[in-house]
């Protein structure tokens, strides 16, 4: 009797045991895949935060190693420390830069500043407005040097980490940098296209010297078998953006103010000199968040856009307006801006209005027609333009070469002095129309885009927050 009921005692304790045991097993299992997914969310959150804010700083490496992959000069591209000079108008053939300005020539310099300063010898200009752009690898615009601010011709000399200390040369003007790297964006105001030569003359007296040569007749080597086909460099993809990026921050190191950010990033392996690809302290999931980060990147990108451009819509009638160049830690509108128009300028020197709707929302197309009405013009000290651009950010290619209108254009006026501009592909039959005609593509939709140089003291504020002069509304035409 006893054994019989040991025996049952002991099978039902065996049952209960393997239950218990599979119980514990579910559970076990249960847990790690909370943990699993808990870390796979954790790294993608982490990871497109950190897309976005390498974004800008790797778009501009592969700018830097594109233009300057070949060793001669031409147009916009060319080696470090010198000025390459775009001396013709701008046509749908200009790619070197998005949105590329139609009433002025460019002259862009990639400046090199890891073995000794650099000698930046501005001219006297006259009867042009011009700027001289200095932006970091953040995309930063920490300097304009030009009409805007009253530069004075001369000599300064850009001392990068290292090198604050120097001493200068007499009757130079020191700007103390701190990045090695600098990006210069010049641009020089056309008065016509009979204007060019005399543009030109200015750009050649925009120059660069090393330091140690300064005062000497210093002339850039010339080398004996250049390098002449331009390499077209893209942003790495998968676990490559975040090892290109940890590259990246090593080399510039981050802004104090990002300390909080990279703290966070550094947790999923991400930060100055760092590698997701072999590190073997993150876990798979971790990785497989990481991944996913990256792939969803572009369209975040493009996500935040469509946000920053409709909280907008309604006081900038129908467009993104905005003074850029300086984000602080506004991380998001950094990495618009670096893809839609990478190198912008601050609000002092630049103010610009883009839209790639009309009032009502609808994407712009060629097929169809429109009018801009300005009851009058933007309050600026040195002049505006309005441009038509493809998608892709490049001027279109019509029948009348007419890619923008400025304040130097002569338009059709009504009689009250306002002016109606035209967006259409087909020439209107109206002549006062046809001479405030703006060509777009059939069947291709298109942008717009104002510039308002140097905004009138006292309106930038009204421009920007939608109570002064506000961009035209695009409207269809019935």
């Amino acid at each position: 009797m006893g054994g019989l009921v040991n025996g049952a005692i002991s099978r039902v304790w065996g049952v209960f045991a393997v239950g218990l045991a599979a119980a514990v097993a579910l559970l076990t299992m249960a847990g790690t895949a909370a943990a699993t997914q808990a870390q796979y969310d954790r790294a993608y959150r982490i990871g497109l935060e950190a897309y976005t804010y390498g974004l800008p700083l790797l778009k501009t490496d592969v700018t830097f190693r594109t233009m300057t992959s070949i060793d001669v000069s031409r147009r916009a591209y060319g080696p470090v420390n010198r000025f390459h000079n775009v001396r013709k108008l701008n046509d749908p053939g200009s790619t070197a830069v998005v949105a590329p300005g139609a009433n002025a020539l460019s002259s862009i310099a990639w400046v090199d500043l890891r073995r000794e300063p650099q000698v930046l010898h501005v001219p006297r200009v006259l009867n042009h407005d011009f700027v001289l752009g200095l932006i970091d690898p953040y995309t930063t615009n920490i300097r304009n040097l030009g009409n805007v601010h009253h530069t004075r011709p001369g000599r300064y000399v850009l001392c990068g980490p290292g090198q604050h200390g120097l001493p200068i040369p007499p009757g130079t003007h020191r700007i103390n940098v701190h990045y090695s790297r600098l990006w210069i964006i010049g641009s020089t105001q056309l008065r016509g296209s009979w204007d060019v030569k005399n543009v030109n003359r200015i750009q050649d007296r925009y120059r660069l010297t090393p330091l140690s040569r300064y005062g000497a007749d210093f002339r850039p080597r010339t080398p004996a078998y250049p390098r002449t086909k331009v390499t077209t460099y893209r942003l790495p993809r998968g676990l490559r953006f975040f090892n290109a990026l940890g590259r990246q921050l090593e080399r510039f190191p981050p802004p104090v103010r990002d300390a909080r950010s990279l703290r966070r990033f550094a947790t999923v392996g991400i930060g100055p000199g760092m590698r997701v690809t072999g590190n073997r302290e993150l876990s798979r999931d971790t990785v497989r968040g990481l991944e996913a980060a990256v792939a969803a990147g572009p369209p975040q990108v493009k996500a935040d856009l469509a946000s920053l451009f409709q909280a907008g819509f309604e006081k900038h009638n129908g467009y993104l307006v905005g003074g850029f160049g300086r984000y602080g830690i506004d991380f998001r509108l950094r990495a618009v801006i670096a893809t839609i128009g990478l190198g912008a300028f601050t609000s002092d020197q630049a103010i610009f209005a883009m839209s790639p709707t009309d009032r009502s929302g609808a994407p712009l197309s060629g097929s169809s027609a429109y009018v801009m009405h300005l009851p009058s013009m933007p309050p600026v000290n040195q002049g505006w333009t309005v441009t038509v651009y493809s998608l892709q950010g490049f001027l279109i290619p019509n029948p009348i070469k007419r890619y923008q209108f400025n304040d130097q254009s002569k338009l059709t006026r009504n009689s009250d002095g306002s002016v109606d501009i035209y967006l259409q592909s087909t020439e209107p039959s109206d002549p006062a129309q046809a001479a405030n005609w703006l060509p777009t593509a059939t069947g291709q939709g298109f942008e717009v885009i104002w510039r308002l140089l140097a905004p009138k003291p006292g309106r930038i504020e009204g421009i920007l927050d939608g109570s002064g002069w506000q961009p035209p509304a695009i409207t269809p035409t019935l």
